[in-house]
C-alpha cells in the first residue's frame, strides 16, 4: 500500500512518475487541474486523449497518456463524479483513486502525484473530499510507493494533515 504524502503546490510541477488529472469525460482538456495540466503539458497530452480515448472516459474510470513537457513521465486520467450535477455517489470518487492507482502499477509508476478529484469545479464536499482521497489511497493494494495528495491552498494542505 502507499505511503500518503501531503504537499502545498503545483501538480503539474512535481517530480514523480506520474501525475493525476481531474478531467471531464470528453477528455479534451477543460478549466481546473485540467486545464493546467494541459496547458503545462503542452499539445501530446490532447492528442493522446484523442487517440487513446475517442469516445472519452466513463466517471471512475481512468487512463493514461504522456506528460508532454512536464517533468513527470505520465498523466493519469480520471474522471470524478460532478457533485454538483447530482452526481453524489461516493464509491465513484472511491473508485477514481482505486483505477488511478492500478493505471500507475500497469505503468510501473511508483511516485504519483494526485489534486484532490472533484474538490473543485465538480463542487464534492471539501471535507469528505479529503477523506475520501486519503482512505482510498491508503486502503487499497499497490505497487506504488508514495501517493502524493499536492494541495493547492494551505486550507486543503491543513485538511489532509490532519487526516494523515
Amino acid at each position: 500500500m502507499p505511503e500518503v504524502t501531503a504537499v502545498l503546490g503545483d501538480v503539474t510541477t512535481q517530480d514523480v512518475d506520474a501525475v493525476v488529472n481531474a478531467a471531464n469525460s470528453r477528455m479534451r482538456g477543460g478549466s481546473g487541474v485540467n486545464g493546467a495540466i494541459h496547458d503545462a503539458g503542452g499539445p501530446a497530452i490532447l492528442a493522446g486523449c484523442i487517440e487513446r480515448f475517442p469516445d472519452g472516459l466513463a466517471t471512475g474510470e481512468a487512463g493514461w497518456t504522456t506528460a508532454g513537457l512536464m517533468p513527470a513521465r505520465w498523466v493519469i486520467h480520471t474522471v470524478g463524479p460532478d457533485y454538483r450535477s447530482g452526481q453524489t455517489d461516493r464509491s465513484l470518487l472511491v473508485s477514481c483513486y482505486q483505477r488511478c492507482l492500478a493505471v500507475a502499477d500497469e505503468l510501473d509508476a511508483t511516485t504519483v502525484a494526485f489534486p484532490l478529484i472533484s474538490a473543485g469545479i465538480y463542487g464534492w464536499p471539501h471535507k469528505d473530499a479529503v477523506r475520501v482521497a486519503v482512505e482510498a489511497l491508503r486502503d487499497t493494494e499497490s505497487a506504488v510507493r508514495e501517493a502524493r495528495i499536492v494541495a493547492f491552498s494551505p486550507r486543503t494542505l491543513a485538511t489532509v494533515q490532519t487526516l494523515l
